[in-house]
């Protein structure tokens, strides 16, 4: 692993480092303390700033999307309105359906498993959802719990302290989660410390042992099979876990600067995008004993800006990478990775993405969540979905609740922001685009100029919620 350094040389690329995504890093402090992404080993020197209006840019081409106001409701005194969670049910139709509004903090990670939502955030626990209402919760010894990954009956978490938990769900009572383990587990940390040959130099004169994470995990992901377990960190690497073992099969130095995102698919290929601006092709290959070994297969993008999310089109054979910029990229497996364009619908950076059936819905810095639809060999603005009071950080989708209706095939998809809240939409694969058709792609590049028609019907905020509980007091 390299040495992140100290000296006057350092000093200079790390404030460069900081120039260049300041603007970035200032959005993401914007509402409270904010620690989902790290953008360069400056992060600590960025400066903390409130965005404004000013910090929006327009051009002819990129108009600013129309936005529904969100009513200011004065909320009856009720226990559910003093309650840490509440949820508000709306009219179902395509937009905003319902909103789960919560006081513990920003929401950092969301899994969706058959009818059940799982959510993260900054406070130690970990809540369970079905139908809008809690069904159950767990606690971890850390709070920020940054990734959510489901494999079967078990949950693995990952947090800022740079751990991965394992959770199984009880076969008695589905409503109860039991911890039952961690990654590096306690046996092999302690036999690892015994073996010289396990430690490796993390920062200089400070050595550790290869199988533990040293800074925050950033995501996790599993292989196709759900036989391994993937964890990216803000430590640079990326590492290979066994799940039948709890073993870590392999540490691979990825990146010149955190790993923001990492994802399998192709056949066992590995994808990992990263603060440093590149995202990166791993091919795996089996070794003697169940052992890994990942090899750099390909180098697809290399740019200033941050890459922020990764998601993959299983159907349509497509890698999807979202960036600080605000730009969606996308690669061609059936094209041997070529590049096929750019989705330009955000103004701010993109946070996260996820695709389902032949849509690709991305979560953006500023507020909004962009819906395409891949039609042949580029991309239609569907709707931009908005809603939510502050930046959107994860997104999930409801697969089972997939279904028909009037000839559109419907989706429930969950956002979470900072603005505390988790927003439940009804999002249609077959709507027609909205507003005027979209110009024909130059160059590679699909742009977002259509915009929604859809209503906000009712919304309640935090800061509503807030204000609420003090009049009942």
């Amino acid at each position: 692993m390299k040495n992140s350094g100290t000296g006057n040389q350092n000093m200079m690329v790390a404030d460069s480092d900081a120039l260049r995504r300041q603007t970035f890093g200032n959005l993401l402090q914007a509402d409270g303390e904010d620690n989902s992404f790290r953008l360069s080993n400056a992060w600590e020197t960025t400066p903390r700033a409130s965005v404004t209006s000013s910090t929006y840019s327009s051009s002819p081409s990129d108009q600013s999307p129309r936005s529904l106001s969100i009513p200011s409701v004065d909320l009856p005194s009720t226990p559910s309105s003093q309650s840490p969670w509440s949820s508000q049910e709306l009219p179902e139709s395509t937009g905003l359906v319902g909103s789960l509004v919560r006081e513990e903090g920003h929401i950092y990670s969301l899994a969706a498993a058959g009818d059940l939502l799982y959510t993260g955030s900054e406070s130690k626990n970990i809540r369970v959802w079905k139908n809008q209402k809690e069904f159950s919760s767990f606690k971890s010894n850390s709070g920020l719990v940054k990734a959510i990954v489901i494999a079967d009956e078990l949950i693995f978490t990952g947090h800022q302290d740079g751990k991965i938990r394992i959770w199984k769900v009880s076969q008695k009572d589905p409503s109860i989660h039991k911890r039952i383990g961690a990654l590096p587990t306690f046996k092999a940390k302690v036999k690892s410390s015994l073996n010289p040959s396990h430690y490796v130099e993390v920062k200089k004169h400070r050595n550790a042992i290869w199988i533990k994470h040293m800074d925050a995990i950033s995501c996790l992901g599993l292989s196709e099979d759900k036989s391994l377990l993937y964890s990216a960190s803000w430590d640079r690497t990326f590492k290979v876990w066994r799940i039948s073992d709890s073993k870590c099969l392999e540490s691979v130095n990825s990146h010149d600067d955190a790993v923001n995102s990492i994802l399998s698919g192709f056949d066992g290929q590995v994808f990992t995008g990263s603060a440093d601006g590149t995202v990166k092709v791993w091919r795996r290959q089996m070794e003697e004993k169940g052992m890994t070994k990942h090899v750099l297969s390909q180098t697809l993008l290399k740019q200033e800006c941050a890459v922020t999310a990764l998601a993959i089109n299983p159907s349509a054979s497509i890698l999807y990478c979202g960036s600080s910029d605000g730009h969606v990229n996308f690669w061609e497996r059936d094209k041997f990775l070529a590049h096929g364009g750019v989705l330009r619908g955000h103004k701010l950076a993109v946070l996260c993405l996820t695709t389902v059936g032949n849509l690709v819905l991305s979560g953006s810095a500023d507020n909004n969540i962009c819906v395409w639809r891949r039609e042949g060999a580029g991309h239609v603005s569907l709707s931009v979905l908005v809603g939510h009071g502050g930046p959107v950080k994860c997104l999930a989708v409801e697969q089972k609740d997939a279904h028909w209706q009037g000839g559109e095939r419907q989706y429930t998809v969950y956002s979470g922001s900072t603005d505390k809240s988790v927003k439940i939409w009804k999002v249609a694969a077959q709507a027609p685009p909205t507003g005027p058709p979209p110009a024909q792609q130059q160059q590679g590049e699909n742009r977002c100029n259509a915009w929604p028609d859809l209503s906000l019907v009712q919304s309640f905020s935090a800061q509503d919620k807030r204000r609420a509980s003090r009049r009942s007091k």
